[in-house]
């Protein structure tokens, strides 16, 4: 954990195509502090969040930065000016959270007229019927619109228990 007047900071490492994990596991094995972040894709695949790129947490001034540009997968560190540029802290986190979030929420299973919760941008605590799944990642709900009952198909991430729905 980083203290306010911590020189440790993220950094973005560009890899070579298709090398993220590769490069991941190198820079570990230099006891480097890495977050590649994934999505799952299906049950068992993963892939990168953000393809060619991991993130790394380094202390500017008492980490050796040379080995990190001759480690195998790495292209180089993202810089600007010829400086490496920090991520911010919370920008990290964001993103754990995020990814924790989708992955519990894709875990979920619902069931064919159990009431949930839209959550997300613009539809926070709209209750609606679970009605099916719609592949892996999307399901049907059955949402009242305008005074009607609308079929919509919405991403299973968006979807949470509704347990105020159960007691009520």
């Amino acid at each position: 954990m980083t203290t306010p007047n911590s020189n440790i900071q993220w950094y973005l490492i560009q890899t070579k195509p298709r090398q993220e994990l590769r490069a991941e596991e190198h820079l570990r094995r230099q006891h480097f502090e890495c977050y590649l972040p994934q999505k799952r894709i299906d049950g068992t695949t993963r892939e990168p969040l953000f393809p060619g790129y991991l993130f790394i947490h380094l202390d500017r001034h008492q980490d050796n930065w040379y080995p990190i540009r001759s480690t195998r997968g790495v292209a180089r560190v993202v810089a600007f000016g010829g400086e490496p540029t920090p991520v911010q802290d919370g920008l990290i986190e964001q993103l754990r959270q995020r990814l924790a979030q989708q992955e519990k929420s894709a875990s979920q299973s619902f069931q064919p007229g159990e009431r949930v919760q839209i959550r997300g941008e613009g539809f926070e605590e709209i209750e609606a019927i679970f009605l099916s799944n719609d592949g892996q990642h999307r399901a049907v709900i059955l949402l009242n619109l305008l005074q009607r009952q609308q079929r919509v198909r919405v991403p299973k991430h968006y979807l949470n228990c509704c347990s105020a729905c159960r007691e009520g």
